[in-house]
């Protein structure tokens, strides 16, 4: 009777399972060995589709990055509103894979995916009227607000213990220790704020062009 053949490895394999390791227990997780490991083959086989564990988690984040919806920026939606709804899918690829964020913000490299999505914002703003400066500026200031906010919770930086909030020390966090259970809504009513106020202020240099 023939043995059941092993799933052939390949370049996508590998990331979804490095991609898992990562999600599941942080970058440090990823070696080449466990990689192997989990893949249930030789280490030195691994080699034939990635020569290093850089090259590794750089495809895993051009994976997450592949996520992000860009649809927006080619349907014809006024540039405010393709800005909103980008930065919401990217906030929630981002949240789904919080681990991976660090070698993101490292900015697009080499890395396919994540040039899309620059030439598509920029393409986007400059088609709209921008002038190519400040077009890159946005481009900027949107990943660095949707990776801040991805990071960490804001309100899950907040202890559940009421003691901990002295009002003696503390006479304005008599209600933090109700932050980390409601920490979802908080977090994405912050969210929202934040990027109304970002789009307002650019509403208003656009105006001003």
């Amino acid at each position: 009777m023939a043995r059941p053949r092993k799933p052939l490895l390949s370049t996508d394999r590998i990331v979804e399972t490095a991609r898992a390791l990562v999600d599941a227990e942080g970058l440090a997780a990823v070696s080449t060995r466990r990689l192997a490991a989990e893949l249930g083959v030789s280490g030195p086989s691994l080699y034939n589709h990635f020569r290093t564990k850089d090259q590794i988690l750089e495809a895993v984040a051009d994976s997450v990055s592949a996520q992000v919806d860009l649809s927006m920026f080619e349907d014809g939606r006024p540039w405010r509103e393709a800005l909103h709804d980008w930065a919401v899918s990217y906030r929630a690829a981002l949240r789904d894979h919080p681990h991976i964020v660090p070698v993101l913000a490292r900015g697009p490299g080499r890395r396919p995916s994540g040039l899309r999505v620059a030439d598509a914002v920029f393409g986007a703003m400059t088609s709209a009227g921008w002038p190519p400066a400040q077009a890159t500026s946005i481009g900027a200031l949107m990943r660095y607000f949707i990776m801040g906010s991805a990071l960490g919770s804001f309100a899950g930086g907040f202890v559940d213990d009421e003691e901990a909030y002295d009002p003696a020390d503390y006479p304005h966090l008599g209600q933090a220790h109700l932050l980390a259970e409601r920490q979802d809504k908080v977090d994405e009513r912050a969210f929202e704020a934040g990027l109304t106020a970002l789009l307002d202020g650019l509403e208003q240099q656009f105006r001003a062009l």
